[in-house]
C-alpha cells in the first residue's frame, strides 16, 4: 500500500507473514527513527502494523522531515 495523507498525516499500513517478520521490520524503522530524530506513531497487533508520519513540533502538519522519513522507509522493501 502507498503512502496516504490522512488527518494531516502520512499514513501507511503493513501486513507481514507473522509477528517476527512485523517486529523485525519495526526494528529497522526504529533505528532510522533514532537516526533521524523523527519518531512515528504506530500500532502493531501481530502480524500487521499501521504508522503514522507528522511533525508535532510544527503544529502537527506534514512536512519534508515527514517525506524523508517515509522515503527511508521505503527503502526498507
Amino acid at each position: 500500500m502507498a503512502w496516504e495523507e490522512k488527518d494531516n498525516a502520512l499514513y501507511n499500513s503493513y501486513k507481514f507473514a507473522d509477528f517476527s517478520e512485523a517486529f523485525s521490520f519495526m526494528t529497522r524503522v526504529a533505528l532510522i527513527a533514532e537516526k533521524m530524530d523523527h519518531h512515528p506513531t504506530w500500532t502493531n497487533t501481530y502480524n500487521k502494523l499501521e504508522i503514522w508520519l507528522t511533525s508535532h513540533d510544527k503544529g502537527n502538519t506534514i512536512t519534508e522531515r515527514d517525506r524523508k522519513m517515509v522515503a527511508a522507509i521505503d527503502k526498507l522493501g
